[in-house]
C-alpha cells in the first residue's frame, strides 16, 4: 500500500469514458486520497469530432465530462461547461470542449491543457487523455471492420476492438499512477467505445497486468444496443480478457444484467449500486462498495460465500453506511 492508502484514504485511478466514468469519478471523490481519470480520447462524433477535424487535437467531450464530474458540488461551473451553443457556426459545439481546446493551444501542449482546464475550475481530482494524439477506434465484427468510434457503437456483434494508429503513446502521468495506484476502476459504460478504448492503448494496458493495485470492473446496468446486445457479466469479463485486460474483482449490480457463467478465478461483489430506475449507478452507493475493496483485507473479512457470490458482512458495514450518509 502507498502513503495514502496507509493513512486511510488510497490513490484512486479510474479508466474509461463517458458518463459512466464520470460516476465513478463521483463515487471515488467521496474516499480517494488521489484522484485520477484517464480518459478515452477516440470519439469522432459531434463536437468532439467537430474539433478534432478542425485543430487535430485527441477528442476533449469525455475529458470535459469528467472534470465537471470533479468539480464542486453545485457548480455553476459544472453546468456551464456543458452548456450547447444552439446558433451559428457555434451550433452543436459544448462550451467545455471549447474551453479544453483553448487552453490547449495556448500552452502547446493537449494534456497540459487539459490538465489546466482542471486546475483553473477548481477540479478536485487529475483528468488526463489515454493518449497524446488522437486516435480512431477501430472494430472486428461479425459483419466486417468498422472503423470510427460512431460506426462502432452503432454495430453488434463485436469480437474485438484495436486503435490507429496501434501503438498511440500515453501521458507519461498516466502510467505513473497506475503504478502508485492502491485502486483502478474500470467501467462503467459503453464496454467497447468507452473502456477498452482507454484500456487497449498499449502502454496501459501493460501498466494494468503490471500494477500492485486491485483491479475493480463495475459493471455495466444493462445491455447497450447493438454494442453489446446480449451480454450478462461473465460476457463483459470474457470481453475485456479477450483484449488481455485482466481484473480482480467485478462489482454488479444485484438487480441489473444476469451474471451468466461466471469464472471462479475472478470476484464477485454483489450490491445494490444502481441509482432510481436503473439508468445509471449511484455515486454514494457506488462510493460506498469500492471504499471497501481498497484495503487487502476486505475480501477476507468474514463473509458468506456461495458459488462464486462474495456477500460482505461484518465491521466493514459501518465504513458502508458512513459513506452513503455523505
Amino acid at each position: 500500500m502507498s502513503r495514502g492508502a496507509a493513512g486511510g484514504a488510497p490513490r484512486v485511478v479510474a479508466i474509461g469514458g463517458g458518463h459512466g466514468l464520470a460516476q465513478t469519478l463521483r463515487a471515488a471523490r467521496q474516499y480517494a486520497f488521489e484522484l485520477t481519470a484517464v480518459v478515452s480520447v477516440a470519439d469522432d462524433g459531434g463536437s468532439s469530432g467537430r474539433l478534432r477535424e478542425l485543430l487535430g487535437i485527441p477528442a476533449p467531450g469525455d475529458l470535459r465530462r469528467c472534470i465537471g464530474a470533479l468539480l464542486p458540488e453545485p457548480s455553476a461551473l459544472a453546468e456551464a461547461l456543458e452548456h450547447r451553443f444552439a446558433s451559428g457556426e457555434l451550433a452543436g459545439h459544448a462550451f467545455g470542449n471549447l474551453l479544453i481546446a483553448a487552453f490547449a493551444s495556448t500552452t502547446g501542449d493537449f494534456v497540459s491543457g487539459v490538465e489546466e482546464a482542471a486546475r483553473v475550475l477548481g477540479a478536485v481530482g487529475r483528468v488526463l487523455p489515454a493518449t497524446v494524439v488522437p486516435v480512431v477506434l477501430k472494430a472486428q465484427t461479425a459483419s466486417g471492420e468498422l472503423i470510427g468510434q460512431v460506426r462502432v457503437s452503432k454495430g453488434g456483434e463485436i469480437a474485438t476492438v484495436s486503435l490507429v494508429p496501434p501503438d498511440p503513446a500515453p501521458p507519461p502521468a498516466v502510467l505513473q499512477a497506475i503504478a502508485e495506484a492502491d485502486q483502478i476502476v474500470l467501467g462503467p459504460g459503453s464496454l467497447f467505445t468507452s473502456v477498452l478504448a482507454a484500456c487497449v492503448v498499449p502502454g496501459i494496458r501493460e501498466g494494468l497486468r503490471a500494477a500492485r493495485a486491485r483491479r475493480v470492473y463495475v459493471a455495466n446496468l444493462r445491455e447497450q444496443l447493438p454494442e453489446t446486445a446480449g451480454f450478462d457479466v461473465a460476457r463483459l469479463l470474457e470481453a475485456l480478457r479477450a483484449h488481455g485486460v485482466e481484473v480482480d474483482v467485478v462489482v454488479a449490480d444485484r438487480a441489473a444484467l444476469p451474471l451468466g457463467e461466471f469464472p471462479d478465478d475472478v470476484a464477485l461483489v454483489i450490491a445494490d449500486v444502481a441509482g432510481a430506475g436503473f439508468r445509471e449507478h449511484d455515486p454514494k452507493l457506488l462510493g460506498a462498495e469500492l471504499a471497501l475493496l481498497v484495503h487487502d483485507d476486505v475480501l477476507r473479512c468474514p463473509r458468506q460465500v456461495r458459488e462464486n457470490v462474495l456477500v460482505l458482512t461484518g465491521p466493514e458495514t459501518a465504513l458502508k453506511e458512513r459513506l452513503r450518509e455523505r
